[in-house]
């Protein structure tokens, strides 16, 4: 039984990514070739995760009082998170054998009485020539890395714990105050996009696999565009030309299975300010299984982006990082019991450059197991440690700490 599955976020959004394909010469070239009238398979799927926990929450943000956040709240309890899509996928194989696709993400979640659609792009493929996709996705140095394995679905490698304990972003109230954040960040998860960016418009190509071997290119023109219909832009005032290549190499050798993965990635940045320098991202990653046992692990950096060697910009001094800049890793691994029992132990360490010059530190823990219940249901039980500071000294210091115990189904059909 392989028993390792998704958890519905970013730690294990690339747990569900396509190993992808096509040159856009040869596909002009089987474009022209005439095809008989098919058939489309229209098709959906999509998953639902609940999680139930109790969080025991503390450290000085919540007993001191940071601007804009009241002293002495109360945040322990019993509290709930919930990931749900679904996910229209039909698609039409010619006669030419291109087959082509659309991939539409309706996001399950009620935001604010309003539901919303994620991903959504369409694909070009065949077996030989490989898999374009155009559209709204991640890029293929994201879908290619890999971390460590997992059971249970309660995300560490992402912000997805800060719905217990609310370490991240606006969880913590109106002013973040320094804490490691930055969605698609290393700070918080080695999936990492170049400065955070989040399904842009984008083209990719990845290759068909040579032997496990697969490579995977992707150009946006803008890192922040992501609505129908991208539009014009002033590359005078963002972060343009977004370059990423990503490789992955899975194999299986008798009983020992491989899985290796880099990426890189980079944008245009210089028309912003004289002496801006291009942000950047990297990572590696690798899951070795052998028997019942597989282990693995990540690292990733993100560069935002420095003042360069033209003088200082901004108040900045020359040769100054100013991007929240961020470096994290991950360690885990996993037991496929015999019978339907599945157990976990993974870490995540990040750090992100927080304003005035210090370092914000993020450190989960978590132990876990998951049973198979039936085609398409999982129960998960964990127990999770995060403890986050945000890199001040002094009357300005603030930390968190908190441990949840949880539970939680997931459906995927």
């Amino acid at each position: 039984m392989t028993h390792i599955h998704t958890c519905y976020s970013e730690e294990g959004h690339t747990l569900k990514k396509h190993l992808l394909s096509t040159s856009a010469i040869a596909l002009g070239v089987a474009m022209a070739a005439p095809a008989a009238a098919q058939e489309w398979d229209v098709s959906f799927g999509g998953f639902m995760s609940q999680h139930v926990g109790y969080a025991d929450v503390g450290g000085s943000m919540f007993r001191n009082t940071p601007a804009g956040i009241a002293n002495n709240q109360d945040r322990d309890g019993v509290f709930m998170h919930s990931s749900t899509e679904i996910i229209f996928t039909p698609s039409v194989t010619l006669d030419n054998g291109l087959t082509f696709g659309v991939n539409v993400q309706l996001e399950g979640e009620n935001q604010g009485g309003q539901t919303y659609i994620d991903e959504t792009y369409m694909t070009i493929s065949s077996d030989t020539l490989g898999r374009i996709v155009v559209g709204s996705e991640n890029s293929a140095g994201y879908t290619l890395m890999t971390s460590a394995p997992v059971v249970t679905s309660m995300a560490i490698n992402s912000p997805s714990i800060s719905s217990f304990i609310p370490f991240s972003g606006t969880g913590v109230g109106a002013v973040n105050n320094g804490y490691p954040g930055g969605f698609r960040q290393a700070g918080l998860s080695s999936f990492t996009e170049v400065a955070g960016n989040n399904d842009v418009q984008r083209l990719s190509y990845y290759t068909p696999s040579f032997n496990g071997l697969t490579v995977g290119i992707s150009y946006a023109p803008n890192a922040t565009i992501n609505a129908v219909n991208g539009g014009n832009f002033n590359r005078n005032s963002t972060l343009s030309d977004v370059f990423d290549i990503g490789v992955n190499y899975s194999q299986t050798f008798g009983t020992t299975s491989v899985t290796l993965a880099a990426r890189y990635g980079t944008a245009n940045a210089s028309a912003l300010a004289a002496g801006v320098s291009d942000p950047e991202t990297w990572g590696i990653g690798a899951q070795i299984g052998f028997g019942a046992f597989t282990i693995g692990g990540s690292y990733s950096e993100n560069d935002n982006g420095s003042v360069g060697g033209r003088g200082a910009v901004g108040g900045i001094a020359a040769g100054t990082d100013y991007g929240n800049d961020s470096t994290g890793w991950n360690l885990g691994m996993t037991y496929d019991i015999a019978g339907p029992w599945a157990v976990e132990f993974v870490t995540y360490q990040g750090e992100t450059k927080a304003t005035g010059g210090g370092t914000a530190d993020y450190e989960a823990y978590r132990i876990g197991a998951s049973r198979d219940l039936g085609p398409g249901v999982d129960w998960d039980i964990y127990v999770a440690q995060v403890d986050a500071d945000n890199g001040q000294v002094g009357a300005a210091r603030r930390t968190i700490d908190g441990t949840v115990i949880g539970t939680g189904i997931n459906l995927s059909f």
